[in-house]
């Protein structure tokens, strides 16, 4: 996006002169086992120490800093790229001759929706097939529960053999609807989906979730283009936090690694991508939520400007895609942000199209920032960054950024305040704190009691923030803040008993989100990408390494294309390319044998 573009809401562009970049050390009390559970019933019940522990986060610190007086509070931060072209043809979207595919013999290769639709158009598979290979590796309705189960909260049989009978009959019939008719898809459980109940990971309670009678608009959109919804994906209980540790329905091991989180709290869609189920798979990002499972899975990420996919109950989340290859975060993103024309904010956005003409490469560093990952995290991070200057003719442009423990904190507790509201209004005949878990009754249960004056602190530091990175963004067209995805590669499941009660370390689910909270708190886009891969901590097997490009509002098409660049890194150049995880399941073959012992018959 150029920043001599038309916008609605653009920041006024004011550089911060008071940058200051000093972290303080996170003593907050780490819960778990029996102790969390009994801790947290009487943290629910008692506000005093609700309190005490939402002082002793350092949320309320806000008012000690210069300058926000002269910032009135912003409490929304959807900036729109304002349409210039509404007559733009969104049918090449999924046209199979704009898929840019990758050769068939790169190293770690995966298969993409272009693969999928080449085999669909030959007759060498059908959909069919492919959802009768998939269904007996993700069911969890049957004894013993499939080998993938625990990544999905629920599947509905009917309906996935429905939709690919169908997407099967087109092709048959010579009639496809484009590039995704057939592919396999998986949707995180806080996204309506037609048919399916929306439980954000929490408990079944049937009074509360209804079963939707209508998906939302960028489900719907890959829904008309003939995508198979294999179902919805397991998920960090109501997006809370950053592991998709989940003791309601069980939590996804990484892929690469059996002793580590996936990352979330759309850890489910991520496992998904990563283990070859799908290609590609639908996530929400309040605080990274998209952008940390794609990096601890290996996969890539995308969180879109505030506002431009999908409604959202929030002022922080957005919902995006995560997919296996570039090229596939690329269709799935621009058929799930088609403008909405009936949606008063959606339909000023301007259409998503592939980038075409000359890119600004600058790459933003502020390095105090940059530097806070641990060695070996920034070691491979900076290895990519050497490349993109080097062969992809990238510039670094040395950058400084204000308040960032400050902002990160205001982040914190808005995202906390808004989901202790969501809960009470959802649950307003009963204690709203009845189905969390033990973590989140203590989480939420600090959030709510986030002071009003405090709020408002928070979001004339959003304005602050907006307004030097509109600076930045207007000094230099083009640039994307680059950092490490998280500062740690990955996040080891320190202790078994974790996965019974939950846990609550809120020291390290807000160091996983050093990167990640800013685009959030902020509005921009941002995207994940792979770069290599780390010894870990413990367990078998590498965990993956992944850097973030965060750009100017409406900028998704260029970051796109810097995810392009960096996907070259990762299969041509890193030393021994990209690798699938062990767990990965060859999906095709597998199809392959459901229709070669159909003909058997």
């Amino acid at each position: 996006m150029s920043s001599g573009a038309s916008f609605y809401g653009y920041p006024k562009p004011k550089e911060v002169q008071d940058i200051e970049c000093v972290y303080g050390i996170e003593a907050n009390p780490v819960f778990r086992g029996k102790l969390l559970s009994i801790g947290a019933t009487i943290v629910s019940k008692l506000e005093f120490i609700q309190k005490y522990l939402w002082a002793n986060a350092g949320f309320g610190n806000l008012d000690k800093l210069p300058g926000l007086l002269h910032y009135t509070p912003r409490f929304d931060p959807t900036v729109i790229p304002l349409s210039s072209n509404s007559a733009f043809d969104t049918s090449i979207y999924t046209a199979p001759e704009v898929f840019k595919s990758l050769p068939q013999d790169v190293p770690g290769r995966y298969y993409s929706v272009a693969d999928y639709q080449a085999l669909y158009v030959s007759g060498a598979l059908t959909p069919l097939a492919v959802a009768e290979a998939l269904l007996p590796l993700i069911r969890r309705d049957v004894e013993p529960s499939a080998k993938h189960s625990v990544a999905f909260i629920d599947t509905k049989i009917d309906r996935v053999l429905k939709a690919a009978m169908a997407s099967t009959q087109r092709y048959q019939e010579g009639k496809p609807l484009g590039l995704l008719d057939g592919v396999p898809m998986a949707c995180k459980d806080e996204v309506d989906a037609s048919g399916y109940r929306t439980t954000c990971g929490m408990k079944m309670n049937e009074k509360i979730f209804k079963v939707q009678e209508e998906s939302i608009w960028p489900l719907r959109n890959l829904e008309d283009a003939g995508v198979l919804m294999m179902g919805k994906t397991n998920m960090h209980e109501i997006g809370s936090d950053t592991t998709n540790n989940n003791p309601n329905w069980g939590t996804p091991r990484n892929p690469y690694n059996s002793q580590y989180y996936t990352g979330g709290s759309s850890g489910g869609s991520g496992y998904v991508v990563a283990a070859g189920l799908v290609p590609v798979a639908i996530g929400v990002d309040g605080g990274g939520s998209i952008r940390i499972p794609a990096s601890f899975c290996g996969v890539y990420g995308l969180k879109p400007t505030h506002g431009r996919v999908g409604e959202s109950e929030s002022s922080v989340s957005v919902i995006g895609p995560i997919a296996a290859t570039i090229s596939d975060l690329e269709v799935m993103y621009r058929v799930m942000a088609k403008p909405d024309l009936n949606h008063p904010i959606m339909s000023l956005f301007n259409p998503p199209a592939p980038h075409s003409g000359d890119r600004m490469k600058l790459i933003g560093i502020y390095e105090p920032w940059f530097a806070r990952a641990d060695m070996d995290n920034g070691k491979q991070c900076r290895a990519a960054v050497e490349y993109l200057v080097a062969e992809q003719g990238y510039q670094i442009i040395p950058i400084e950024l204000p308040n960032l423990p400050e902002g990160q904190h205001a982040h914190a507790f808005s995202i906390l305040s808004e989901m202790a509201n969501h809960l009470k209004l959802q649950n307003a005949d009963r204690p709203w704190q009845t189905d969390l878990t033990a973590p989140n009754k203590v989480l939420v249960g600090v959030g709510s009691q986030t002071p009003a004056r405090d709020y408002l602190l928070a979001q004339q530091l959003r304005n602050k923030l907006m307004s030097h990175l509109a600076f930045l963004y207007r000094k230099y067209p083009g640039l994307a803040i680059v950092t490490p995805t998280t500062p740690e590669a990955g996040w080891a499941i320190d202790q078994e008993v974790d996965l019974v009660y939950g846990l609550s370390d809120a020291n390290k689910s807000i160091h996983s989100m050093e990167y990640v909270w800013l685009a959030n708190f902020t509005g921009c886009p941002a995207i994940a990408c792979p770069v290599g891969y780390t010894a870990p901590l413990k367990g078998q097997g590498n965990v993956p390494v992944a850097l973030m490009a965060m750009g100017e509002w409406g900028s998704e098409d260029a970051l796109i294309e810097f995810g392009r660049d960096l996907e070259t890194w990762l299969y041509h150049i890193y030393p021994g390319g990209r690798k699938r995880p062990e767990v990965w399941e060859d999906v095709v073959s597998q199809a392959r044998d459901v229709m070669e012992k159909q003909a058997a018959k």
